[in-house]
């Protein structure tokens, strides 16, 4: 348990409740530790606080100095608002952690004191069962003490995984988007369950199961996944025919598409938004 620490959210949406719900689940804070804020939805910091018992409070009443770690939690659209009202309140020794997507920790940085401790963090929508596969971008003011407190809060939802900044868009392509592929591919397996008479159910938890335990030997195993799918396809056998359907439909080159396609979008959704914030 982090015991001394104490973490403001600021903007009480999904991504917030996720990491509240993780933290306070495997016991990594305490709900007293956690204040939650929004702008004027004070309906919603009641509901937080009914759950969690975390302390729920409208943003202009925080009290940036009682706490150790601000997490910026609000939509992207907010975020320059939002950083250059914090900046001449926050302490050098108070840590930033964003989870707003498209936004830099140098942007971030830009917006706030010399000095000012950002780190970046994305984790997917997993979080809300604790199997997240997390990111952490520490920026320049970044000690190794710093990543090792944000590792130990997020752990609480998933993996985490440190990398840099600019591998952020692709991280964005892999795991950001990522859960929509494999969503996409259970509609399609229970798609064609169902046509062939079975029940969608059952199907569903044929498929989730198979997608799960392929995933955990992916996990355990030393082999590359090239090398585990060639250890179970026999020549000639219904596996090799299955793989041969998906080569024959591009399947392979889709995959890897969607996977740039996102990273770019990912790319250009920052452009975009720091042009503009630039502009304005």
């Amino acid at each position: 348990m982090l015991t001394n620490l104490r973490i403001a959210f600021i903007g009480a949406g999904n991504m917030a409740e996720a990491i509240i719900s993780g933290v306070i689940n495997t016991a990594t804070l305490e709900p007293q530790q956690i204040i939650v804020t929004n702008r004027s939805n004070e309906q919603r910091l009641l509901d937080l606080h009914n759950k969690y018992g975390v302390q729920g409070m409208v943003q202009d009443r925080l009290p940036i100095e009682s706490v150790d770690i601000i997490v910026l939690a609000m939509k992207p659209k907010d975020a320059e608002k939002c950083l250059l009202s914090l900046k001449n309140r926050l302490r050098p020794d108070q840590m930033v952690m964003s989870v707003m997507a498209g936004i830099s920790a140098q942007f971030m940085e830009r917006h706030l004191q010399p000095g000012q401790q950002v780190i970046r963090i994305m984790p997917n929508t997993s979080s809300m069962i604790q199997e997240s596969a997390t990111a952490i971008a520490p920026g320049e003011n970044v000690t190794m003490k710093n990543v090792k407190t944000a590792k130990n809060l997020l752990k609480a939802i998933g993996k985490v995984y440190v990398i840099e900044e600019d591998e952020m868009d692709l991280f964005t392509g892999i795991a950001g988007s990522g859960p929509a592929y494999f969503y996409y591919l259970m509609e399609n397996i229970e798609k064609v369950a169902v046509e062939n008479g079975m029940d969608a159910v059952k199907a569903r938890e044929i498929g989730a199961q198979t997608l799960l335990g392929a995933a955990k030997m992916i996990l355990s195993r030393d082999e590359s996944p090239a090398q585990l799918r060639e250890n179970i396809t026999s020549k000639n056998g219904t596996t090799a025919c299955g793989l041969e359907a998906l080569s024959f439909h591009g399947a392979g080159e889709a995959i890897q598409a969607a996977v740039k396609e996102a990273m770019h979008r990912s790319e250009e959704m920052s452009h975009e938004f720091e042009n503009k914030t630039v502009s304005s």
